[in-house]
């Protein structure tokens, strides 16, 4: 009797899940770039990875998820940093699907219980899109993961990144210098490998050598040096790193701080004259000094090598045909004040709120903005780092200094229609 009751309740379950399912890719063919997409049901293998590509470009997808599940396989985009499924496959389907991308990716089509990670390229309306591939076997089957890597045409500049006029003059002040760490700070899909390419952009220059170490290299730049980090022949980001500190550079940009021994070679190079761009995963800009010493690093090294450090997030700009303006709410004041002062609360008096049209697929959003803190290391903070204060401390004496707070500068690009209140306040609290 249990058992049955058992049956019947997952089976209850499963068709409320696949019909919620089947409501969610009806939702998101609302999307004109999406509508296509039940004609690839009935497409060839070939075409219908082709195909898969080919809508997520239009539609402005960074990533397809993959998923097999129970009796099939969920196809899903992720537009504006928010998932969407788009398509449902047949269960025979799935396997035809993941031995193509494999073969695309030049990875093993008889291996089907390891992770496998690879890319491939392919050409969308004379486009060329580069695609990294990440394929972990589950319950079902292998998710495949397929991020779509910006091209070269498609980098944004410093200027176009959000940055208020006070924080691009401590960045670009910051870059001139010859010898340092500037640190990207924050969580996956925040943006971070974005920022440094653009600073890349700014430094790169026929007098000065610059090598990086990536995973993956999101585009290439011409005139620098770049490295794919290979854990098949032993190549991490330590052993790179000790590498390109021999190669006579004058600017190294590491994808990624993983542990001790990256961080204690990156600050090494900081200290013997180079300027070294780097990521590392903390929530905001004042937590990445106490991180650096959770992994090892001696205060004063600290204190000595990091000039700046940038924390950010990425928020959905709000659509510039269907937004709307409305003055602040009681509640919307009453939820801002768990965030910031209410000094800066009754500053506030009108906010935009999404409503959704044909323009923006009924979202109500399009595109995404970056908010940001720029954490610049004044002698207090230097100070600071030498007691091994916590962050909030050195958080305290950053905001009298003028550190605008991510959260701030989020408020204010919500009260320039740029983006919403709720959108702001969702990203901060994930």
């Amino acid at each position: 009797m249990g058992q049955q009751t058992e049956t019947h309740s997952s089976k209850s379950a499963k068709g409320t899940f696949l019909q919620e399912l089947a409501r969610q890719i009806n939702e998101s063919r609302k999307n004109p770039a999406l509508k296509e997409l039940e004609s690839l049901e009935r497409a060839s293998v070939k075409d219908l990875v082709d195909g898969l590509v080919r809508f997520a470009y239009k539609s402005t997808a960074s990533d397809i998820h993959i998923d097999p599940i129970e009796g099939g396989t969920v196809v899903r985009y992720r537009i504006d940093g928010i998932l969407h499924d788009v398509l449902l496959l047949e269960p025979e389907t799935h396997f035809k699907v993941v031995t193509r991308i494999k073969v695309l990716s030049e990875l093993r089509t008889d291996e089907h219980y390891a992770p496998q990670d690879g890319r491939f390229r392919l050409i969308v309306d004379e486009t060329p899109i580069d695609l990294r591939v990440s394929i972990s076997p589950t319950f079902y089957g292998e998710n495949t993961v397929l991020r779509l890597l910006i091209g070269e045409d498609d980098a944004l500049a410093l200027e176009d990144l959000g940055f208020s006029e006070s924080d691009l003059g401590r960045i670009k002040r910051n870059i001139a210098k010859s010898y340092g760490m500037i640190v990207a700070t924050g969580p996956t899909g925040a943006g971070k490998t974005t920022t440094l390419y653009a600073l890349l952009d700014i430094l790169n220059s026929r007098e000065r050598s610059i090598v990086t170490i990536e995973d993956p290299i999101e585009y290439t730049v011409p005139g620098v040096t770049q490295i794919q980090i290979n854990p098949r022949t032993d190549l991490t980001f330590a052993k790179g790193l000790r590498t390109i500190v021999r190669q006579d550079p004058n600017i190294i940009m590491v994808g990624e701080i993983r542990d001790e021994e990256t961080a204690s070679i990156s600050v090494n190079a900081a200290m013997t004259g180079h300027l070294l761009l780097s990521t590392l995963h903390t929530n905001s800009a004042s937590v990445t000094l106490p991180r650096l010493l959770d992994m090892g690093i001696e205060p004063f090294l600290i204190a000595s090598t990091v000039n700046l450090a940038i924390g950010q997030r990425l928020v959905r700009r709000l659509c510039k045909e269907c937004a709307q303006k409305n003055p602040i709410s009681d509640i919307e004041r009453e939820t801002l004040q768990n965030f910031v002062s209410e000094e800066e609360v009754a500053g506030i008096k009108y906010s935009y709120t999404p409503k959704g049209c044909p323009a923006c697929s009924q979202s109500g959003y399009t595109g995404r903005v970056g908010i940001y803190e720029v954490l610049e290391l004044s002698e207090n903070i230097k100070r600071l780092v030498m007691k091994r204060e916590n962050a909030t401390e050195i958080q305290k004496v950053a905001v009298e200094e003028g550190m605008t707070l991510m959260i701030s500068d989020g408020i204010k690009k919500a009260s320039e229609g740029l983006t919403s209140l709720a959108e702001v306040v969702r990203i901060i609290q994930e």
